[in-house]
């Protein structure tokens, strides 16, 4: 059997499984603006949020629902549109990658994926 037309990585999970690990990761990245998890899976969500960001960067009601459909948080898609996205001045490459050392336990590769720019959020209360 061929691996033709399959695309991203599985984890050793299922899909649903799969598809809710992506999306925490990416409103956790959204919220605190740097995460550190494995290489892998850093690899993976950035395939995904740097769409996100480039249809935040559009604007519009269309394009917000959009991402509070892909995320499922509607707190990470208003920061992204309102607060992120105005302050990314590239028109793509939004995101780094940074190798971390191993995981002490099972040695696994950590990576640091972060913003490239630097990003001010306003809390507001």
């Amino acid at each position: 059997m061929h691996a033709h037309g399959y695309k991203g990585r599985k984890f050793g999970r299922e899909t649903d499984k799969r598809r809710a690990l992506v999306r925490g990761l990416m409103c956790s990245l959204i919220k605190n603006q740097s995460i550190e998890t494995t290489t892998e899976k850093a690899k993976e969500i950035r395939r995904y949020a740097e769409r996100l960001v480039t249809i935040a960067k559009k604007g519009g009601l269309a394009n917000r629902r959009i991402l509070i459909s892909r995320l499922n948080d509607i707190e990470a898609a208003d920061l992204l549109m309102d607060q992120i996205a105005p302050q990314i001045k590239r028109d793509s490459g939004y995101l780094r990658i940074e190798r971390s050392g191993n995981r002490k336990g099972d040695n696994a590769e950590l990576a640091t994926i972060s913003f490239v720019d630097d990003i001010e959020i306003k809390e507001e209360k």
